[in-house]
């Protein structure tokens, strides 16, 4: 498909990831950025509103769902409407619209209760230690379902620690420096998830480049074509 023709729809577009994400992609497609309140160059959306996620993902080529409660904290009542209500929602209306690519944002969450010394790979399966990361596993599960029973195919990207900015080694946990995302990865990320063929269904680890790294992006790398550059332990 030629550049600049492609429709993608994004949702929570006004959030960190989001915003990064669609600063770099907005020129490569015809980006649709959406989220629950509308501002400056964005829709507004309800992603818990099955009618109006169907309007607005008509005659889409891919949906990017970022909207959720990002909060690992976060109990039931604050994590249902988004993470669970919404992320069925955005799964229904998408199939229902016949997109080819549905993007679903999971989380390394999803297999927070893997040691941290053990790396993490996107064939793991989901072992969430808390509600937040449970409900990631859950929008792996939506995305198999899509995948499984319309002709919408599915990456669930579980994305590490998300920060601009290269991360201080004494101002995040050693964890979250392995798990680092930088937001230049996170749109080559994205890139890669909407625009690779011959996907059904792919559950993908997202980290950055880094040395020490939590996740093996290996999967990522051949099966989406992703290429990350940055490195927490780069100097400079």
């Amino acid at each position: 498909m030629e550049r600049g023709l492609r429709r993608v729809v994004m949702t929570g577009a006004a959030g960190r990831i989001g915003r990064a994400v669609g600063a770099v992609l907005g020129p490569r497609w015809d980006l649709v950025a959406t989220d629950v309140r509308a501002g400056d160059g964005v829709v507004r959306c309800d992603i818990t509103d099955l009618d109006a996620c169907r309007r607005v993902f008509a005659g889409a080529d891919a949906v990017v769902h970022l909207a959720a409660n990002p909060d690992p904290g976060s109990g039931w009542d604050e994590l249902w409407p988004g993470n669970v209500v919404g992320t069925y929602t955005v799964a229904r209306a998408a199939m229902e619209c016949g997109v080819r690519r549905l993007v679903v944002a999971s989380s390394l969450q999803a297999v927070s209760a893997v040691a941290a010394g053990v790396q993490v790979r996107g064939d793991d399966q989901a072992r969430p230690a808390n509600l937040y990361g449970a409900t990631k596993a859950w929008a792996e599960a939506l995305g198999s379902w899509v995948a499984a029973s319309s002709g919408t195919s599915v990456v669930a990207l579980r994305i590490g620690y998300f920060a601009e900015e290269r991360p201080d080694a004494g101002a995040v946990t050693a964890l979250e420096r392995t798990a680092w995302l930088s937001a230049r990865d996170a749109a080559e990320l994205v890139r890669a998830a909407v625009e690779a063929e011959g996907v059904e269904f792919l559950v993908a680890d997202g980290v950055s480049a880094n040395r020490y790294a939590r996740a093996d992006v290996g999967r990522t790398v051949r099966a989406l074509g992703y290429r990350p550059v940055d490195d927490a332990w780069a100097e400079g």
